[in-house]
C-alpha cells in the first residue's frame, strides 16, 4: 500500500474514532430489559465495518454479508438454519470497502450485492449465481470516498438503482439501473459536509423514493425529494447531533409516515426527527446511546408491534436498545455485550422463531456477533365472527389436553379491559405470561407451546392456566405429555 494510500485510509478512521462525548438528559426509567443471549462470535475478514443479513442461497433462512476494511473483500457466513453460521467465504471487492446492501439487481430474484469502496472511488457489483455464491466483482465509478450505499427502485422502473454517498465529495451519486444489473454513468446531487450514510424511502407520501442523508461534519441530516423520475430537489438540512454517522427512515411514532432515526458518533446519542407527514420534519429529540455510535437499526425488538432501536457504540464495545413507547419517544437505553468496536447492526430473525436477532461487525475483533433474542411472542387470535358478543366472561379447557407440541386456549370477554393469561406449574409458580395486554370484547384464543417465558421446553407434567380480567377469575387443568 502507498504512503498515500495509508494516509486517506487513516484519516477515514479517524472521522469515526474521533469523538467529543456531551451529556444528554433522560427523563424514562429503565425497563425490563429484552433477553437477548450472550454473544456468539464468527471469524470475518480483517476490519469488519459492515454488515447484511439476507437469504443469500435461497433457502429461506438468513445469510450473513461482511465488508472487511483492510482485507479488500467481502465474508458471506451461510445460515445453518438454525442461527449458527458455516465458516466465511470471501470475495474480492476494491481498496477498502466500506457499506454492502443486497438486492436483486439482475432481476433473476437471488440477491446480489453492491459494495462501496472508500479508495477505489467505486462500487462493486457481484452477481449472485443462485446459491450463495458470487460472480467476479463489476465496478463502476462513484464519486471521492463513497462511504454508504443503498439499493432502491428511484426512477420508478421497477428496476433497482444505487444511491451512494461520498463522503470526500460531499455529494450523493446516483447510478440508475439498465435491468440487467448494469448501471449507467452517476449524476451526483450535493450533500452536506463528509456525508457518512444514506437511506432510500417515500419520506413525503408521494409514492417514490426520497434520500435521507447524514453529514458527518456538518451535523445534519439531508433531505434530497424525488421528482418522480430518479432525479432530486436540492437537498433540505436538518439538524442532528455531532458528528452523525448513520441514518435510518422508519415509522416509528404509528402515524404511517417515516421518521429519522441519526446515530451521533461524538454526542453519543441516537436523535429523533419526526415527519410532519409531508417530508419535513420536527426538531431533533436526543436519547442517550453508549460511547461513539457508529450505526443505528429499527426493528420490532419486544414484540410489540412499534419499532425499537438498537445503536452499534464503537467506542463502548456494545449495543445499545432503546424500547418504543409507541409514539416515537424511546425508555432508557440497556446495553449489550458485542466484540471490540462494533462497527454495524443489523436487525434479522436468524434462528427462525420469530423474533428479531442482532448481527453486528466487530471492527476491532475481526469477527461478527450475533445476539439471540429470546422474547417469547405470543399471538392472540379473534376466533370466527359470532353475531353476539359474550354475556359472561368464560375460560374454556384447552384442546387438545394432554398435549405434546401446542395446545389452543379459548376464552370470552364481554367487553374491552385489561387481560392476563398466565401459566402456573403444580407449586404455583408462574411459568409463562401468554397474555398481558388490553384486549377487545369478544371470543378469543391464544397458543401454547410448552415453553417457559426464557423460551425452554417445561418438563411434562400437570399445569394450570388462569385468566383474570376485572373482578374475573377462573383457571383449568392442562397436561404436558413428552
Amino acid at each position: 500500500m502507498s504512503l498515500k494510500s495509508q494516509v486517506i485510509a487513516l484519516l477515514f478512521l479517524l472521522l469515526f474514532i474521533f469523538n467529543s462525548p456531551t451529556a444528554i438528559a433522560q427523563t424514562k426509567i429503565n425497563p425490563d430489559s429484552i433477553p437477548f443471549d450472550p454473544a456468539v462470535n464468527y471469524a470475518a475478514g480483517d476490519g469488519p465495518i459492515s454488515v447484511f443479513s439476507a437469504d443469500l442461497d435461497g433457502d429461506k433462512d438468513m445469510d450473513l454479508a461482511v465488508v472487511n476494511f483492510y482485507s479488500d473483500n467481502i465474508s458471506i457466513l451461510k445460515n445453518n438454519g438454525d442461527g449458527t453460521f458455516q465458516t466465511a467465504v470471501n470475495y474480492g471487492t476494491g481498496n477498502y470497502p466500506v457499506s454492502v446492501f443486497c438486492a436483486d439487481l439482475d432481476g433473476d430474484i437471488d440477491l446480489d450485492m453492491a459494495v462501496t469502496n472508500y479508495l477505489s472511488n467505486n462500487v462493486s457489483i457481484l452477481k449472485n449465481n443462485g446459491d450463495g455464491t458470487f460472480q467476479t466483482k463489476v465496478d463502476y465509478g462513484a464519486g471521492d470516498y463513497p462511504a454508504s450505499v443503498f439499493c432502491a427502485d428511484l426512477d420508478g422502473d421497477t428496476d433497482l438503482d444505487l444511491a451512494l454517498v461520498n463522503l470526500g465529495g460531499n455529494n450523493v451519486s446516483i447510478l440508475k439501473n439498465n435491468g440487467d444489473a448494469t448501471f449507467q454513468n452517476k449524476v451526483d446531487y450535493g450533500a452536506g459536509d463528509n456525508p457518512m450514510s444514506v437511506y432510500c424511502a417515500d419520506l413525503d407520501g408521494d409514492f417514490d423514493l426520497d434520500l435521507a442523508v447524514a453529514n458527518y461534519l456538518s451535523d445534519n441530516v439531508s433531505i434530497l425529494k424525488n421528482n418522480g423520475d430518479g432525479t432530486f430537489q436540492a437537498k433540505v438540512d436538518y439538524v442532528a447531533g455531532d458528528y452523525p454517522a448513520s441514518v435510518i427512515c422508519a415509522d416509528l411514532d404509528g402515524d404511517k409516515d417515516l421518521d429519522l432515526a441519526v446515530a451521533n458518533f461524538g454526542s453519543d446519542s441516537v436523535s429523533i426527527l419526526k415527519n410532519n407527514g409531508d417530508g419535513t420534519f420536527q426538531t431533533k429529540v436526543d436519547y442517550l446511546a453508549k460511547d461513539g455510535p457508529s450505526s443505528v437499526f429499527c426493528a420490532d425488538l419486544d414484540g410489540d408491534e412499534d419499532l425499537d432501536l438498537a445503536v452499534a457504540n464503537f467506542g463502548g464495545d456494545n449495543v445499545s436498545v432503546l424500547k418504543n413507547n409507541g409514539n416515537a419517544t424511546f425508555q432508557t437505553k440497556i446495553d449489550y455485550v458485542a466484540g471490540d468496536g462494533p462497527q454495524s447492526v443489523f436487525g434479522a430473525d436468524l434462528d427462525g422463531d420469530l423474533d428479531m436477532d442482532l448481527a453486528v461487525a466487530n471492527y476491532g475483533s475481526d469477527n461478527v456477533s450475533i445476539l439471540f433474542n429470546r422474547t417469547i411472542i405470543v399471538n392472540v387470535e379473534d376466533e370466527e365472527e359470532i353475531d353476539q358478543l359474550p354475556k359472561q366472561f368464560s375460560l374454556y379447557q384447552n384442546y387438545p389436553n394432554p398435549f405434546n407440541q401446542s395446545t389452543k386456549i379459548e376464552f370470552a370477554l364481554v367487553n374491552s379491559g385489561f387481560v392476563s393469561l398466565n401459566i402456573y406449574d403444580i407449586l404455583g409458580r408462574k411459568v409463562r405470561t401468554l397474555v398481558s395486554e388490553n384486549l377487545s370484547p369478544g371470543y378469543k384464543s391464544v397458543l401454547w407451546d410448552g415453553k417457559d417465558n426464557s423460551g425452554k421446553k417445561v418438563a411434562s407434567g400437570v399445569y394450570f392456566y388462569q385468566l383474570k380480567v376485572e373482578n374475573f377469575s377462573e383457571a383449568r387443568k392442562l397436561v404436558l405429555l413428552k
